[in-house]
């Protein structure tokens, strides 16, 4: 059996990646999630082993104080700010992580591709490494826009340019992170990376997204694995809701996520649009506003810090999200379909998935209004291409084979030490 290290960038990512290292302990491996130490309730009601990489006050800030940062800001401003958090928090995963797998027994890892420097601590450790994506894949590739925008699929010649300069930007906005891990592998001898691709394994990368929930790609490596999605109602903390309150009607579930939430217009401009609906509208708050100083939203929605979200998508009709990942992905799992308010980050590239797909819509936060909202809202629920598309993109995420075909990838390359590559398991 193995010891694994899981190496994500916590809140909303410990979600697919803590179901991953459940499904592997459940096998009978070892699992220990190496992150900062507000992450360690979580793990630990995930079942999982915690190492902290600042045990004190991490030099980067809290989950919670980046949430409170983020969770005001939109568009570039956040997306700013998130790589300004990511590089110091690529310092400090290069600065301590290697000391504390070593002191741990660590014996491979399974690293989150936004923890681009995750993979030079396993080659500096000499340890075999897995890459999983718990947010959109980021690999590069011309023939699809990165994963930060809303830009839709488009193979004509001008499509490709614009591709490019949009690669050429965000690679220039995430110079300090590519510089940061540069300045490590030159200390440790490592060779150079020549582009972001480089950062990932060459014995597998992981995808939580079904192939059906991607745009067509030209330049994937051999051994990318789009598996499906990583849901497990045992490996998350148990969350009370008033399952009592509801009225029986059409559900509509709200979730602004658990990082950009703090937008108090968004939610007041949900609750409108909603308020003269044949339907109930539950909105989770994620922890970024209080109840206490919500003020009364229109038509009286049933409104909660947190929300059993598994369980409230098997009774929904229709998720209005931020275009985050996994919710996205878990109201594919349940056939729902989506309106997409995206804020920033790969929001927008997630949204941009949505529509293509036809399970929803989307409206820029530039472009929300009541109007807007209450259109598009009746136009996702009435139609009905939207949940046959999104039915079919369940049965497609089903037969994907999920964290079950994910361990089975990650077990055959601890047997064989070499690359696996699709289609082989």
């Amino acid at each position: 059996m193995t010891h694994f290290g899981i190496i994500c960038p916590g809140g909303s990512h410990l979600n697919p990646m803590t179901t991953l290292g459940y499904e592997l302990q459940k096998r009978g491996h070892r699992v220990t999630v190496i992150g900062i130490l507000d992450a360690e309730t979580k793990v630990h009601s995930a079942g999982l082993e915690f190492k902290a990489i600042a045990p004190s006050e991490s030099p980067y800030g809290t989950t919670e104080q980046f949430s409170d940062e983020l969770g005001k800001l939109s568009g570039l401003a956040a997306l700013r700010y998130t790589i300004n958090y990511l590089q110091k928090s690529t310092a400090t995963l290069l600065q301590q992580a290697p000391k504390v797998i070593k002191d741990a027994g660590v014996e491979a890892l399974l690293v989150d591709q936004i923890s681009s420097a995750g993979g030079t601590v396993a080659d500096y450790l000499g340890i075999p490494f897995i890459s999983v994506s718990a947010a959109l894949m980021s690999n590069e590739d011309v023939s699809v826009p990165p994963f930060i925008t809303p830009w839709n699929y488009n193979r004509a010649w001008w499509g490709q340019i614009r591709n490019r300069i949009g690669y050429r930007l965000f690679r220039q906005a995430r110079k300090p992170i590519r510089e940061t891990i540069a300045e490590y592998r030159r200390e440790w001898n490592l060779p150079p990376h020549n582009s972001q691709n480089d950062a990932y394994s060459t014995l597998a990368q992981l995808c939580q997204q079904p192939t059906e929930f991607e745009f067509p790609r030209a330049n994937l490596p051999g051994c990318f694995h789009f598996t499906g999605a990583y849901h497990n109602l045992i490996s998350r903390a148990k969350i009370d809701f008033p399952f009592e309150k509801l009225t029986g009607q059409p559900l509509i579930y709200a979730s602004m996520g658990t990082l950009q939430n703090r937008l108090m217009g968004v939610f007041e401009t949900i609750a409108e649009a909603c308020e003269k609906l044949d339907a109930q509208l539950v909105i989770s708050l994620g922890g970024g506003i209080s109840l206490e100083s919500m003020p009364k939203l229109s038509g009286s929605p049933l409104v909660v810090g947190y929300a059993p979200q598994l369980e409230l998508l098997q009774r929904a009709s229709l998720t209005i999200t931020h275009a985050g990942l996994n919710t996205a992905l878990e109201s594919i799992s349940h056939g729902v379909p989506m309106v997409a308010i995206p804020i920033t980050n790969d929001q927008p590239g997630v949204a941009a998935r949505i529509v293509w797909t036809g399970c929803g819509e989307m409206i820029k936060l530039s472009q929300l209004s009541v109007p807007k909202l209450r259109t598009t809202i009746e136009r996702v629920l009435t139609q009905s291409s939207y949940r046959d598309n999104a039915i079919r993109l369940q049965t497609a995420n089903q037969q994907a084979g999920g964290v079950t075909k994910a361990a089975d990838i990650i077990e055959q390359v601890m047997s064989t030490g070499k690359p696996v590559l699709a289609g082989s398991t």
